[in-house]
């Protein structure tokens, strides 16, 4: 048995989507405990993973909010609140996902989520800070997907934002020790001077 939370998570859906389809007899659990906790079962997950579909007005709007490393929180939670507020004046149901990790790192739990999500019409409206707060490189990729299962984009704040440099030097460096691995000896010891310069020039 599952409890909604895990329910939900194997499905890729919401536990509100799973209230609703609750309340409309649409999706019953298979068993309610005597303090009201709603359970279903792994026979229930097999019957409705082919079959998922959601009503576009039960989706809800999503906020996702990131930065890079852990002694951004500060700033977590700054976008976290900005978020919240703008979400809440909205009138719709929402969910904020947020991520601590790269914009280049495409395998954050956050992100998985998001997309998940949004390829199982779970989304009606993603909503984001900054443009480069969903990923580094590929936004236009994602905006792809997100237009194939009718879901806008809306940035909250459209005016130019400087990158902190360091987290720009971060990606950066990270993006060369790829490459770097797949080229040839001397290609690499040039890779490497560039790394460490840039490394020399992030700590002045």
């Amino acid at each position: 048995m599952y409890t909604i939370g895990k329910f939900a998570k194997k499905l890729g859906i919401t536990v509100h989507t799973l209230r609703v389809w609750d309340k409309e007899n649409k999706l019953k659990p298979e068993y309610i405990s005597n303090g009201g906790h709603r359970y279903y079962s792994e026979e229930q997950l097999k019957e409705l993973i082919p079959t998922l579909d959601v009503k576009k007005e039960d989706r809800i709007n999503i906020g996702y909010v990131r930065v890079s490393a852990k002694h951004q929180k500060d700033d977590l939670q700054r976008q976290y609140q900005v978020m919240e507020l703008f979400l809440a004046q909205k009138g719709k149901t929402f969910k904020i996902i947020s991520d601590i990790g790269s914009g280049i790192n495409y395998k954050k739990k956050g992100l998985s989520e998001l997309l998940t999500l949004i390829s199982t019409n779970q989304v009606n409206r993603l909503y984001i800070v900054h443009k480069d707060r969903l990923v580094r490189f590929g936004y236009e990729l994602i905006e792809k997907i997100c237009e194939i299962h009718n879901v806008k984009i809306e940035i909250i704040n459209q005016s130019e934002v400087k990158t902190d440099d360091q987290e720009m030097i971060d990606d950066i460096l990270k993006i060369i020790d790829v490459f770097s691995c797949r080229m040839n000896e001397k290609r690499s010891h040039i890779n490497r001077k560039i790394m460490e310069k840039l490394k020399d020039e992030s700590t002045k």
